[in-house]
């Protein structure tokens, strides 16, 4: 029986736990999102992102239109990444394998867009106005 009683007590010290991180991280409230690396394949670029939902509530689907720019400044693509779902304040790692194309010509990325952002009680611009876009790359991360 205290096995259980444990259990129940430890569950809401670790959502606050995960809160104050996302607090103390400078992101509550919005949704960081760090393309952390980019790898060119034989037929295609991987566009690595860690996203971290510094929201108190899930977001239970985000996708966003993004616009890729090529080192000239030329748009050379746009398409939608789906981040699926974000628990609050655990980081994320999503990849995106964009065909026929090579990291290197690479120079900016720019989230043009919340396409869908819904979750329980999340205004639905809150995927747009909460954004909060970074690079670990020398690839420019905007949104």
């Amino acid at each position: 029986m205290h096995r259980f009683r444990f259990a129940f007590l430890a569950a809401p010290l670790v959502l606050t736990a995960q809160i104050a991180c996302a607090q103390q991280a400078g992101i509550d409230g919005h949704i960081a999102v760090e393309l952390n690396a980019a790898e060119t394949s034989a037929d295609a670029c991987t566009l690595s992102f860690m996203v971290t939902n510094g929201l108190q509530t899930p977001i239970e689907k985000a996708v966003y239109e993004v616009a890729l720019f090529d080192k000239a400044g030329q748009v050379s693509r746009l398409t939608l990444f789906d981040f699926g779902t974000l628990p609050p304040a655990r980081p994320r790692v999503r990849q995106f394998a964009v065909p026929q194309a090579s990291c290197d010509t690479l120079g900016r990325v720019l989230f043009n867009g919340a396409s869908t952002c819904e979750g329980d009680g999340i205004a639905p611009d809150v995927c747009e106005t909460g954004l909060r876009p970074s690079s670990r790359t020398e690839i420019e991360v905007l949104g």
